[in-house]
C-alpha cells in the first residue's frame, strides 16, 4: 500500500470508491470523470487528489484544492473535500494517512490553514477531523446549495 498522489489512471477506481460517499455521484462515469479531469485537473497545480492505493485500488483518498490569497500576507489556503475510506479498510489508519498528506502538501504551498465540510450528521467523522488537529468550533460555514444533491 502506498499513499500518492492520484492520476488519471486512477480514475476507475477513484469513481469507484466515491460510490461509498454519499451518493452524490450515481449516474457520473469514468467517462464523465475524465472529461472534467482533462478540462481542469490535469496539469492545474493548485487541484491534488491524494489516496491510499492497494494493488492498483483507490482504498482512501482526498480532495485539495489551494485558494491564492490576498490577504495573510498572500498566504493560502487549502480546501480539502471528498475524504473517503473504503468500508473494508476503515479503522486501519489509511484516512489520517491521506488527510496527513494533505496537510503536508498544504505546508507545501506555505498555506495559513486547512478547511473542510462535513456533514452536520457524520459526528464519527467530526472525531477524526478533531483528532487530526482541525477545530470544528472555529469558524461558522454557510453553504448554498445550487445543486440538489
Amino acid at each position: 500500500m502506498e499513499i500518492r498522489e492520484l492520476n488519471e489512471g486512477d480514475l476507475d477506481s477513484l469513481i469507484k470508491l466515491y460510490e461509498q460517499l454519499d451518493g452524490s455521484n450515481e449516474g457520473f462515469s469514468v467517462e464523465d470523470a475524465r472529461l472534467v479531469w482533462k478540462s481542469g485537473i490535469e496539469g492545474n497545480k493548485n487541484i491534488k487528489y491524494f489516496g491510499a492505493v492497494e494493488d492498483g485500488k483507490v482504498i482512501s483518498t482526498c480532495f485539495c484544492l489551494i485558494i491564492p490569497n490576498l490577504t495573510r500576507l498572500g498566504s493560502s489556503a487549502c480546501f480539502v473535500e471528498n475524504v473517503v475510506t473504503d468500508k473494508d479498510y476503515r479503522g486501519q489508519g489509511l484516512g489520517r494517512k491521506v488527510m496527513e498528506r494533505a496537510i503536508a502538501f498544504a505546508r507545501e504551498r506555505d498555506c495559513y490553514k486547512v478547511i473542510l465540510e462535513s456533514a452536520s450528521f457524520r459526528k464519527e467523522a467530526h472525531q477524526f477531523y478533531r483528532n487530526l488537529g482541525f477545530d470544528g468550533d472555529a469558524k461558522k460555514a454557510f453553504i448554498m446549495k445550487l445543486k440538489d444533491y
